[in-house]
């Protein structure tokens, strides 16, 4: 038999190429060609088809897009203030992380607001769909539960039932009979979601896609699936550590920048209004190395605990780790502390680590890191009631940030009594209630580090 005509597709781009090249013309990344075979064109006429003219953009009426409530507050905020109706979701995440049971727990708080969902699983079993939805609590309304993988009949059956929200678990697992390659491959996985996405928009109904990530922590198939969808969001988690982050990459109904914050527990997922207070449960106090900073993830600010250990190296070349914040950054402030400050850290390990697993990278933890390192190289510890916040320059001087009247208004509403931050913030904030000291270089705050040891 002849074999069936075929094309490479970049796995990252969705770059199209008649033979294999190992370096993609298209993003210019290595070994993402994979082998699809070429779907075949219908032979039906076309027809007389309606020519759509252009709109002058004076012409066109703007409408708000209409919002649900989820009933979690943590998920409506990351989607930018509820689920955008005919809007198309995906939600990845590393197996076993909660992405459907954090879907199960939506389509329950939306079924019991009089909505009908329409749940599609094609991993598990209706009875094992059953028993988790026993563990998260009553459904009062109207979830309808199908374990299907075949996609004509899945359009069929939302047809035919007209829901208000279709969850889809995993798009990994649905098929095109018209496609011939296997599912989960780049040419299913994209003909599936362009499926899922003209329903979306024909019938207005929200669907939410579940997908796999790689082990590089990206959605598993072509990365052009990101670009088709309205939303992409991540579930994000520690192994070891009993929350997890909702976080929105992409968005295009609100922010990016702000994230969801829950606690996996026995009963499902639940909502962590207070994030500080959670990520500084057993802080140790008027220890060394140990200090607090105020990030801002999105609009909400956020006070996570700084951990740095410095110790003499046994070895020519010394270690240097970090945990949760950027490694090259952790090494130009150690730089800045040696040339600036006078501080030899060239014969020293040094361990850098945000407790509880989370991973934030903004400028502003610059000061809280510079701290904690000078903190622990002198074994000197800083006020357990103090907090810090600021940009580090590379002649060690301490640039403003952004958003510094929300950092120190958390920092007093959990009961800090000093914030030590850039100067030029200082003059802005009008808050009272907790007691604010500006700084201009790194001198600076080696000489409050020395005081507050005395």
């Amino acid at each position: 038999m002849a074999k069936g005509k075929t094309v490479f597709f970049c796995k990252e781009c969705g770059f199209e190429s008649t033979k294999w090249t190992g370096q993609c013309p298209g993003c210019k990344e290595w070994d993402t060609f994979s082998e699809e075979p070429v779907l075949k064109k219908s032979n039906k006429p076309a027809g007389n088809k309606s020519v759509s003219e252009p709109e002058l953009l004076s012409n066109i009426k703007a409408e708000t897009e209409s919002r649900l409530s989820s009933g979690i507050e943590e998920f409506d905020r990351v989607l930018g203030g509820g689920i955008v109706k005919g809007s198309l979701v995906l939600v990845g995440g590393d197996p076993g992380i909660g992405k459907s049971t954090l879907l199960l727990q939506v389509c329950r708080e939306i079924v019991n607001k009089s909505k009908k969902v329409l749940y599609i699983s094609g991993e598990e079993s209706l009875s094992q769909i059953k028993m988790r939805a026993e563990r998260l609590g009553v459904f009062h309304g109207e979830l309808l539960l199908l374990c299907e993988t075949d996609l004509n009949l899945i359009e069929e059956i939302i047809e035919k039932h007209n829901p208000d929200i279709v969850v889809i678990d995993s798009i990994q697992t649905m098929f095109k009979e018209e496609v011939s390659s296997a599912p989960g491959s780049v040419g299913q996985v994209r003909e599936v979601t362009a499926a899922l996405m003209k329903i979306a928009k024909g019938s207005n109904i929200t669907i939410f896609i579940i997908g796999h990530v790689t082990k590089e922590g990206v959605v598993a198939g072509p990365r052009v699936l990101e670009h088709m969808v309205d939303t992409v969001l991540y579930f994000e988690g520690d192994n070891y550590a009993s929350y997890r982050i909702l976080r929105a990459v992409k968005n295009r109904f609100g922010s990016t920048n702000e994230i969801g914050v829950f606690e996996m527990q026995g009963s499902g997922l639940a909502e962590v209004k207070n994030p500080s207070e959670f990520m500084l449960k057993g802080r140790p106090e008027g220890e060394p190395g140990s200090v607090v900073a105020a990030s801002i993830e999105g609009t909400r600010p956020i006070l996570v605990e700084i951990q740095a250990l410095i110790c003499k190296t046994n070895f020519n070349m010394p270690r240097r780790t970090a945990a949760g914040t950027d490694y090259n950054r952790v090494n130009l402030l150690m730089a800045v502390l040696e040339k600036r400050a006078g501080i030899q850290l060239a014969d020293c390990d040094a361990y850098v680590n945000i407790a509880g697993g989370m991973r934030i990278t903004e400028p502003a933890l610059d000061l809280a890191v510079t701290t904690a390192i000078l903190s622990s190289f002198k074994n000197a510890a800083l006020d357990n009631k103090t907090v810090l916040f600021g940009e580090v320059g590379l002649t060690g001087e301490i640039r403003a940030v952004n958003m510094a009247e929300q950092r120190v208004s958390e920092a007093a509403k959990m009961g800090f009594e000093v914030c030590i931050l850039p100067l030029a913030n200082k003059e802005q904030i009008k808050t009272l209630g907790i007691k604010l000291i500006g700084v201009k270089n790194i001198q600076e705050v080696m000489s409050l580090l020395n005081r507050s040891s005395r």
